[in-house]
């Protein structure tokens, strides 16, 4: 794997060339892992005119790191005491010792307070922005991150499965949530890749629904949302379900609607498609189903290091989608008052000719009476 993170620092490297600056402070921990390997507690990547001058420094004492054999072993390390401050203040320091002019920083991450500090070590260092550089390196992944990303979309999958086989009238959603993230570690995740979300009744389909102390009742509909992180890359995979009963007749048009919806989005995933596209192929089948007020902002989003990356799957969305992306299409509706459906799958976006999208995330679609 050196090799492979050597590379990508290396294009790193050559964007910053390019906009004049000849060197770069790396501190978003999403980032600094995608280019070394770990992403220790405060730890930042200096990167500097040539591989041998990258430097990873970080604060506290190695045993707190993750494993080693996630590390790029040809990364220089530099830990500091707990008196040598910020991590990345002695980054830009050591950059002005090296005589560098220009070093682009993350400002999207950094605060206000430590940018000020940054300029104060070294007054005569010219700071540019980085932007989002490294973010747009990740969005495309390779072969390995797809097959972290399918390892945790088979380890949510079985949590999932498990929990559909026992009783659930009567339990909460907050010790459903629990429970599962429980089962996510028990099959080999790191944990959870977001807080698990569990909507009964009411509740079921709304975005971003917290756990509360409702209990599952005959009759409800019962959302789920969970995601697994492997070796640092996070998948997500969203299910509804009808408790203990045959599902009424407008819970049955809904979900029909909802899963009509989904199948558009994961339908329209090809190398080129323009995100706006994939969110429109979703969004129109339940717009002109007169459900245009109860839909979300986004239909679907980038997944990796992080559970929302580029790129976003919605109305105004900009750019269009490559070979090796992996994202999220999760449309649903959610009716004040009665609750509502959301499915939502983890698939990575590939040409026809190798099968069209790649499903990572295999439960059960169908309308399932638990």
């Amino acid at each position: 794997m050196s090799e492979v993170y050597a590379a990508r620092r290396t294009r790193l490297r050559e964007h910053c060339t390019a906009g004049g600056s000849a060197a770069a402070l790396v501190s978003r921990p999403a980032n600094v892992r995608y280019l070394a390997g770990t992403a220790p507690h405060d730890a930042v990547l200096l990167l500097g005119r040539s591989d041998d001058q990258d430097l990873l420094l970080c604060t506290g004492p190695a045993e707190d790191r993750p494993a080693q054999g996630r590390v790029d072993e040809t990364l220089r390390v530099r830990t500091l005491t707990g008196t040598a401050g910020d991590p990345a203040v002695t980054a830009t320091g050591l950059a002005a010792d090296r005589g560098t002019e220009a070093l682009a920083v993350e400002e999207h991450h950094l605060t206000v307070a430590r940018h000020r500090a940054l300029s104060a070590v070294a007054p005569r260092l010219h700071l540019t922005d980085l932007g989002c550089a490294v973010e747009q390196l990740r969005v495309v992944k390779d072969e390995e991150e797809i097959s972290c990303l399918r390892i945790g979309a088979e380890i949510a999958d079985q949590a999932l499965g498990e929990l559909l086989e026992s009783i659930l009238v009567g339990r909460t959603e907050r010790h459903l949530a629990l429970e599962l993230e429980r089962r996510l570690i028990d099959h080999g995740a790191d944990g959870p890749a977001f807080p698990t979300s569990v909507g009964t009744g009411p509740h079921a389909g709304r975005p971003g629904h917290r756990p509360t102390d409702r209990r599952v009742e005959e009759g409800d509909f019962l959302s789920v949302c969970l995601g697994a992180t492997y070796r640092g890359y996070r998948c997500e995979i969203g299910r509804t379900f009808v408790i203990g009963t045959s599902p009424a007749d407008w819970q049955i048009e809904l979900y029909d609607l909802v899963f009509a919806a989904q199948r558009a989005g994961r339908e329209a995933l090809a190398p080129g498609a323009a995100c706006c596209d994939v969110d429109r192929a979703a969004r129109q089948v339940l717009d002109s189903a007169g459900h245009a007020e109860h839909l979300p902002t986004v239909t679907g989003h980038g997944v990796g290091l992080e559970i929302a990356e580029d790129p976003q799957l919605t109305p105004a969305a900009m750019g269009k989608l490559d070979a090796c992306v992996p994202v999220t299409v999760e449309p649903g509706v959610h009716l004040p008052g009665r609750g509502g459906v959301r499915i939502d799958d983890t698939l990575v976006v590939r040409p026809e000719a190798d099968g069209g999208p790649e499903l990572l995330t295999i439960t059960t679609k169908e309308l399932l009476a638990l």
